[in-house]
């Protein structure tokens, strides 16, 4: 068995970690976390979760020690946790979103003392686009016209969603690119194309879980690779199947690739 404590544990992602890590069976859950003022406090996590009372109680801190720990919140609380595991030893599995620069390199530092898997998505299917929109956009190079559109539900915080700058990150890496290559949102008088730039695009329609499409074109033909969620189920099976991996690996800095053998 794993063990394992959830943080945001009666936000949405929070609810169906707790109710699909309890159905796999190979999870011992020891802590559901929310914040201090949070209204669930106390509340019994799997009835927050809608699956009945598990013994969890939803608190503000941590008192066991877990084997990992999974975050799926915002970066000041990612940044907490990430300090905590660092100190008491526990291996984390970070699903947030938002994350900048100081953020990943603390993130590299705190992985010299413990095993950490961070992802902008923890999908396997869209951990697979990455790899595939890297080789692809190298083939084809810059004779093929490149933009990134994604769309998520209306309440999503920040844009571009973390997953459309990392299949942008593994394009530009793949070509030998930097970020200098990349426009967000044209809007303007003029707005003809540069040879070699990437588009980025985000929409916020209603209650989307998330659909991300590379388009690769040139005069003549388009090539769209999409990956379409359809429930957030997808990213609450991948970030549970990372922990029961990670909960192996010694300490360091891991991606879902490396979980999948495709790094």
């Amino acid at each position: 068995m794993t063990t394992i404590a959830i943080t945001g544990a009666a936000g949405r992602m929070g609810q169906r970690l707790v109710a699909l890590a309890k159905a796999d069976g190979s999870f011992t859950l020891v802590g559901a976390i929310e914040r201090p003022d949070h209204p669930m406090q106390a509340r019994d996590a799997g009835e927050v979760a809608g699956i009945g009372a598990i013994g969890v109680p939803v608190t503000y801190d941590l008192k066991p020690t877990p084997q990992v720990l999974i975050d799926f919140t915002v970066p000041p609380s990612t940044r907490h946790w990430l300090k905590t595991c660092r100190d008491r030893g526990i291996a984390m599995v970070i699903g947030t979103t938002g994350l900048q620069h100081p953020d990943r390199a603390a993130i590299d530092r705190a992985a010299t003392d413990i095993a950490i898997l961070q992802s902008p998505n923890m999908s396997l299917g869209v951990n697979v686009l990455f790899k595939v929109a890297g080789e692809v956009a190298k083939m084809l190079g810059d004779d093929y016209d490149k933009e990134i559109v994604e769309a998520h539900h209306r309440f999503k915080k920040d844009a571009p969603s973390g997953t459309a700058m990392g299949l942008a990150e593994s394009i530009l890496k793949a070509m030998g690119k930097t970020k200098d290559a990349l426009v967000f949102d044209r809007h303007g008088d003029d707005c003809v194309r540069r040879r070699g730039e990437i588009g980025m695009h985000a929409l916020r329609i209603g209650d989307d879980v998330g659909r991300h499409t590379v388009y690769l074109a040139a005069l003549g033909e388009r090539l769209e690779l999409t990956h379409v969620a359809t429930n957030r189920d997808t990213f609450a099976h991948g970030a549970l199947r990372a922990a029961k991996w990670l909960a192996n690996q010694k300490p360091g800095r891991y991606r879902v690739a490396d979980m999948l053998g495709i790094a």
